[in-house]
Protein backbone atom coordinates (compact mmCIF):
# COMPACT_ATOMS: atom_id res chain seq x y z
CA UNK A 1 0.00 0.00 0.00
CA UNK A 2 0.87 3.77 0.31
CA UNK A 3 1.33 5.03 3.62
CA UNK A 4 2.09 8.57 4.68
CA UNK A 5 4.09 10.03 7.40
CA UNK A 6 4.04 13.98 9.10
CA UNK A 7 6.16 14.21 11.42
CA UNK A 8 9.66 12.81 9.79
CA UNK A 9 8.77 8.88 10.04
CA UNK A 10 7.79 8.48 13.71
CA UNK A 11 4.73 7.49 13.09
CA UNK A 12 2.97 6.27 9.60
CA UNK A 13 -0.42 6.22 8.47
CA UNK A 14 -1.99 4.11 5.64
CA UNK A 15 -3.48 6.08 3.15
CA UNK A 16 -4.87 3.58 0.46
CA UNK A 17 -5.99 0.79 2.42
CA UNK A 18 -9.96 1.96 0.80
CA UNK A 19 -8.28 1.21 -3.50
CA UNK A 20 -8.75 -2.00 -4.81
CA UNK A 21 -5.10 -3.09 -4.72
CA UNK A 22 -2.07 -3.27 -2.21
CA UNK A 23 0.35 -3.94 -4.59
CA UNK A 24 2.62 -0.99 -5.89
CA UNK A 25 5.23 -0.42 -7.78
CA UNK A 26 6.02 3.32 -7.65
CA UNK A 27 5.01 6.10 -5.95
CA UNK A 28 5.84 10.19 -6.95
CA UNK A 29 4.79 13.70 -5.11
CA UNK A 30 4.95 16.18 -7.67
CA UNK A 31 7.90 18.53 -7.06
CA UNK A 32 5.77 22.06 -7.83
CA UNK A 33 3.14 20.71 -5.82
CA UNK A 34 3.56 18.39 -3.18
CA UNK A 35 -0.74 17.96 -2.79
CA UNK A 36 -0.51 15.65 -6.19
CA UNK A 37 0.71 12.13 -5.64
CA UNK A 38 0.75 9.72 -8.25
CA UNK A 39 0.90 5.82 -7.41
CA UNK A 40 1.37 3.02 -10.18
CA UNK A 41 -0.14 -0.20 -8.76
CA UNK A 42 1.10 -3.54 -9.45
CA UNK A 43 4.42 -4.53 -8.37
CA UNK A 44 7.51 -3.19 -11.21
CA UNK A 45 9.23 -5.99 -11.74
CA UNK A 46 9.41 -9.72 -13.04
CA UNK A 47 9.38 -12.05 -10.11
CA UNK A 48 8.18 -15.71 -9.72
CA UNK A 49 5.62 -14.56 -6.92
CA UNK A 50 4.13 -11.17 -7.45
CA UNK A 51 0.85 -9.24 -7.46
CA UNK A 52 -0.43 -7.18 -10.03
CA UNK A 53 -2.60 -3.86 -9.84
CA UNK A 54 -5.18 -2.10 -11.46
CA UNK A 55 -3.69 1.09 -12.81
CA UNK A 56 -2.49 4.21 -12.18
CA UNK A 57 -3.94 6.76 -9.30
CA UNK A 58 -3.66 10.29 -8.12
CA UNK A 59 -4.50 12.06 -5.26
CA UNK A 60 -4.73 16.02 -5.13
CA UNK A 61 -5.55 16.71 -1.35
CA UNK A 62 -1.80 15.35 -0.28
CA UNK A 63 -3.46 11.16 -0.75
CA UNK A 64 -6.37 11.95 1.44
CA UNK A 65 -8.70 10.65 -1.77
CA UNK A 66 -7.45 8.89 -4.79
CA UNK A 67 -8.83 8.35 -8.64
CA UNK A 68 -7.85 5.65 -10.79
CA UNK A 69 -6.73 7.25 -13.81
CA UNK A 70 -6.58 4.27 -16.20
CA UNK A 71 -4.01 1.52 -17.43
CA UNK A 72 -5.61 -0.81 -15.36
CA UNK A 73 -4.62 -3.65 -17.94
CA UNK A 74 -0.91 -2.71 -17.77
CA UNK A 75 -0.94 -4.95 -14.28
CA UNK A 76 2.41 -3.69 -13.43
CA UNK A 77 3.41 0.14 -13.22
CA UNK A 78 7.38 0.32 -12.08
CA UNK A 79 8.01 4.26 -12.58
CA UNK A 80 6.21 7.37 -13.09
CA UNK A 81 8.23 10.42 -13.49
CA UNK A 82 6.56 14.22 -13.21
CA UNK A 83 7.77 17.36 -14.66
CA UNK A 84 9.53 19.60 -12.01
CA UNK A 85 7.26 22.28 -13.30
CA UNK A 86 4.36 21.11 -14.32
CA UNK A 87 2.01 18.66 -11.89
CA UNK A 88 -0.04 17.60 -15.14
CA UNK A 89 3.00 16.33 -17.02
CA UNK A 90 3.89 12.95 -16.13
CA UNK A 91 5.16 9.45 -18.08
CA UNK A 92 3.94 6.19 -16.80
CA UNK A 93 6.22 2.68 -17.10
CA UNK A 94 4.16 0.21 -17.97
CA UNK A 95 5.37 -3.38 -17.51
CA UNK A 96 2.33 -5.35 -18.92
CA UNK A 97 0.76 -8.74 -18.49
CA UNK A 98 3.59 -10.99 -16.32
CA UNK A 99 2.39 -14.16 -17.80
CA UNK A 100 1.07 -12.95 -21.12
CA UNK A 101 1.35 -10.46 -24.12
CA UNK A 102 -0.64 -7.40 -23.83
CA UNK A 103 -1.00 -4.55 -26.05
CA UNK A 104 -1.06 -1.79 -22.75
CA UNK A 105 2.23 -1.41 -22.10
CA UNK A 106 5.50 0.59 -22.66
CA UNK A 107 5.60 4.38 -22.15
CA UNK A 108 2.79 6.53 -21.64
CA UNK A 109 2.51 10.28 -21.05
CA UNK A 110 -0.08 12.84 -19.97
CA UNK A 111 -0.34 16.59 -20.58
CA UNK A 112 -3.52 16.67 -18.24
CA UNK A 113 -2.62 14.97 -14.92
CA UNK A 114 -3.14 11.61 -16.27
CA UNK A 115 -6.62 11.96 -17.93
CA UNK A 116 -5.72 11.18 -21.06
CA UNK A 117 -2.91 8.69 -21.38
CA UNK A 118 -1.09 8.65 -24.66
CA UNK A 119 1.42 5.58 -25.76
CA UNK A 120 4.50 7.22 -26.77
CA UNK A 121 6.78 4.17 -26.69
CA UNK A 122 5.42 0.76 -27.53
CA UNK A 123 7.98 -2.20 -28.78
CA UNK A 124 5.81 -4.97 -29.11
CA UNK A 125 2.83 -6.86 -27.19
CA UNK A 126 5.72 -9.22 -25.07
CA UNK A 127 8.03 -6.11 -23.87
CA UNK A 128 7.31 -3.50 -21.35
CA UNK A 129 8.56 -0.09 -19.43
CA UNK A 130 10.20 -0.65 -15.90
CA UNK A 131 11.10 2.53 -15.51
CA UNK A 132 11.46 6.12 -17.12
CA UNK A 133 12.51 9.94 -15.61
CA UNK A 134 12.53 13.38 -16.85
CA UNK A 135 16.03 14.73 -16.43
CA UNK A 136 15.63 17.40 -14.37
CA UNK A 137 17.79 20.07 -15.71
CA UNK A 138 15.85 19.57 -19.27
CA UNK A 139 12.34 18.51 -18.88
CA UNK A 140 12.21 17.22 -22.78
CA UNK A 141 14.94 14.68 -21.99
CA UNK A 142 13.40 11.63 -21.16
CA UNK A 143 14.65 8.22 -20.01
CA UNK A 144 12.75 4.92 -20.40
CA UNK A 145 14.19 1.22 -19.36
CA UNK A 146 12.47 -1.33 -21.81
CA UNK A 147 11.96 -4.84 -20.04
CA UNK A 148 11.52 -7.42 -22.87
CA UNK A 149 10.10 -10.54 -20.28
CA UNK A 150 7.65 -13.08 -19.03
CA UNK A 151 7.13 -15.60 -16.36
CA UNK A 152 6.31 -19.08 -16.60
CA UNK A 153 3.33 -21.41 -14.97
CA UNK A 154 6.29 -22.50 -12.99
CA UNK A 155 9.45 -21.81 -10.67
CA UNK A 156 11.87 -20.56 -12.82
CA UNK A 157 10.45 -20.57 -15.92
CA UNK A 158 11.40 -16.98 -16.82
CA UNK A 159 11.38 -15.57 -20.20
CA UNK A 160 13.93 -12.80 -21.63
CA UNK A 161 13.05 -10.67 -25.40
CA UNK A 162 16.27 -9.24 -27.03
CA UNK A 163 14.72 -6.28 -26.96
CA UNK A 164 15.16 -4.72 -23.40
CA UNK A 165 17.19 -1.69 -23.69
CA UNK A 166 17.48 2.11 -22.58
CA UNK A 167 15.44 4.59 -25.32
CA UNK A 168 16.03 8.07 -25.20
CA UNK A 169 13.63 11.03 -26.18
CA UNK A 170 14.90 14.56 -26.58
CA UNK A 171 11.51 16.19 -27.90
CA UNK A 172 9.39 15.58 -24.93
CA UNK A 173 8.56 12.03 -25.49
CA UNK A 174 7.35 12.30 -29.00
CA UNK A 175 10.10 10.31 -30.79
CA UNK A 176 12.88 7.64 -29.25
CA UNK A 177 15.42 6.33 -29.95
CA UNK A 178 18.01 3.35 -28.59
CA UNK A 179 21.03 4.05 -26.78
CA UNK A 180 23.53 1.49 -27.79
CA UNK A 181 26.91 2.95 -26.31
CA UNK A 182 27.95 4.84 -22.99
Amino acid sequence: GVWKTNDFGHTWMPIFDSENTGSVGDVVVAPSNPNVVYVGSGEGIQRPDLSVGNGLYKSSDAGKTWTNMGLKDAQQIGGITVDPTNENRIFVAALGHPYGPNKERGVYRSLDGGKTLEQVLFINENTGAIQVTIDQNNPKIVYADIWAARQGPWENGAWNGTESGLFKSEDGGTTWRRLTKG
